[in-house]
């Protein structure tokens, strides 16, 4: 899978609320209204991941609150793989 460009992750990253380009890698924050909603919401992004042999960062804190940072390694930046799980992860939001 090969990196995307600038102008190619800013027209993905347009279809996506909430997520941006930080240091060659997408992410985004939520949050829940409390730390079961936000702990349930890890655990399925984790599952979902693992579906997609693709696993993003995943940091839990303040009791309510995820952010999630998502780029491919191998690739050395963000791909359509990354923008795939992202979309699999709004899909599971709540």
């Amino acid at each position: 899978m090969s990196k995307l460009n600038h102008d190619q992750i800013n027209s993905n990253l347009s279809k996506y609320l909430g997520w941006s380009l930080e240091n060659e890698s997408i992410s985004k924050q939520f949050q829940f209204k409390d730390f079961i909603d936000a702990l349930s919401f890890v655990n399925t992004v984790g599952l979902e991941s693992e579906k997609m042999d693709h696993h993003p960062d995943i940091f839990m804190f303040a009791w309510n609150k995820v952010k999630i940072t998502i780029s491919t390694h191998s690739a050395g930046g963000v791909t359509e793989k990354d923008f795939a799980l992202a979309q699999k992860i709004e899909e599971r939001k709540k």
